[in-house]
């Protein structure tokens, strides 16, 4: 064969293979566009879940609740009753004129003490010497008629044993003798009725105590009612209370009447009594209880009492409301924790101990008497355990706990109008 037809053959047959070399690589060039779009694909879903997918929220670890707590302490405890009283004079006298007069002089000075028969007062006494007088003189004449009387019997007498006179006669003088007695007799009344008038004239403390505000003035008018001119009602010179020693007054629960009745053999044994201020709680004075009613108020079942108190500090004032305790008895050694730590659940009571690694646990506990701030516990609880008395309402059975010392007091504040309170003489 001629070179150049093997050459055109050749040609040709490469020219025959160009369209199937194209279209394979056409079809290389779209089975790698669609792998790389899965690709893309792939990784912008990648990209998406990795942007919005969210971790899940790790378990915060839980924080210390703060608490306040105390010790189980042992100690003694006094069982007593508390009850709103009010001091009262123990013995209250308001001084009258007992004559009629004009009144000449005060003699005592407001607000101080005063002496059993001390001078308060006194009233012009010049009317009631002049009356003394003149009964002084009916009585002297009086008893000079009857001296005369007495003789002339006498001389009867004689001569009527020796039947010189009639009997007559000397009936009749032996009636004259003694109505001439009942006349003396009189006279001495009357004489010891002025004398007595004449003395009311000084007026004098009947008691020892301490004298109030003067109700009356000196140059006023007074009378035996006790008016004063230019007033209607009656009109005291003064009041004198005792308040040393002075009485309490409060009233008790028919129950705890029963109880007190029953600690002190039936009010025979004095029973200690305490009177605390009603602003600050402080002790006012340690008295005994002296008298309790005999019956029980039917309108609010009580029973009145009475307790008595030196008050060598005057401390106490009458009409001043107190705070009274009544100590029945003292237990000893037992078993205290704050008022504050006891909660009360549907099983009873029950407190929160602090353990180990500051962990809580709820611990039943069976409680005896609980008096103000302390409560006795007399099961459930050791000496020397720690409880918690603030912060409960956050806490539950292994619940961990930060101590935290509690909140100081705060004192109350006091208005800018009101006078700071008054201070107890030493």
């Amino acid at each position: 064969m001629h070179p150049h037809n093997t050459e055109a053959m050749v040609g040709l047959r490469r020219m025959n293979k160009l369209p199937f070399a194209i279209q394979q690589a056409r079809t290389r060039y779209r089975w790698l566009r669609w792998i790389c779009l899965a690709l893309g694909a792939a990784a912008i879903a990648l990209i998406a879940w990795l942007v919005f997918h969210k971790k899940p929220a790790a378990t915060p670890k839980p924080q210390p609740v703060s608490v306040s707590v105390a010790k189980v302490s042992v100690q003694d405890v006094p069982v007593s009753i508390t009850a709103l009283g009010a001091a009262q004079a123990w013995t209250s006298d308001t001084i009258l004129a007992q004559v009629s007069g004009i009144l000449l002089s005060v003699n005592f000075a407001e607000g101080t003490n005063v002496k059993v028969g001390q001078l308060l007062a006194e009233v012009d006494p010049a009317p009631y010497q002049a009356a003394l007088t003149q009964a002084q003189g009916m009585l002297e004449r009086d008893q000079a008629l009857l001296a005369g009387a007495r003789v002339d019997l006498a001389r009867y007498a004689t001569l009527v044993k020796q039947n010189s006179i009639a009997r007559q006669i000397y009936a009749d003088q032996l009636a004259l003798v003694k109505q001439d007695d009942g006349i003396v007799l009189l006279d001495e009344g009357v004489v010891a009725t002025a004398r007595v008038n004449l003395n009311w004239c000084r007026i004098t403390s009947p008691i020892a105590g301490r004298a109030g505000v003067r109700m009356i003035d000196p140059g006023n008018y007074v009378t035996t009612g006790g008016t004063a001119s230019g007033t209607s009602g009656p009109v005291g010179i003064v009041i004198i209370n005792q308040i040393e020693p002075i009485a309490v007054t409060f009233s008790v629960p028919q129950g705890d009447y029963q109880r007190l009745s029953e600690v002190s053999d039936g009010f025979r044994k004095p029973l200690a009594t305490q009177a605390l201020s009603q602003e600050t709680g402080a002790s006012l004075g340690t008295g005994q209880l002296s008298i309790a009613d005999n019956r029980v108020d039917p309108t609010t079942g009580t029973v009145k009492m009475k307790a008595r108190f030196d008050n060598s500090g005057d401390l106490l004032l009458p009409g001043q409301f107190v705070n009274v305790r009544l100590t029945l008895q003292t237990l000893s050694n037992a078993m205290t924790i704050p008022a504050a730590a006891v909660n009360v659940g549907p099983n009873g009571p029950f407190a929160y101990v602090v353990g180990a690694n500051q962990t809580v646990s709820m611990q039943p506990i069976k409680l005896g008497w609980t008096d103000g701030a302390t409560a006795v516990v007399t099961t459930g609880l050791a000496s020397g355990e720690t409880v918690v008395t603030d912060g409960q309402m956050s806490l539950t059975s292994g619940s961990t706990v930060k101590i935290v010392p509690p909140a100081p007091a705060i004192p109350p504040t006091q208005s800018a109008q009101s006078p700071p309170p008054a201070q107890a003489p030493p």
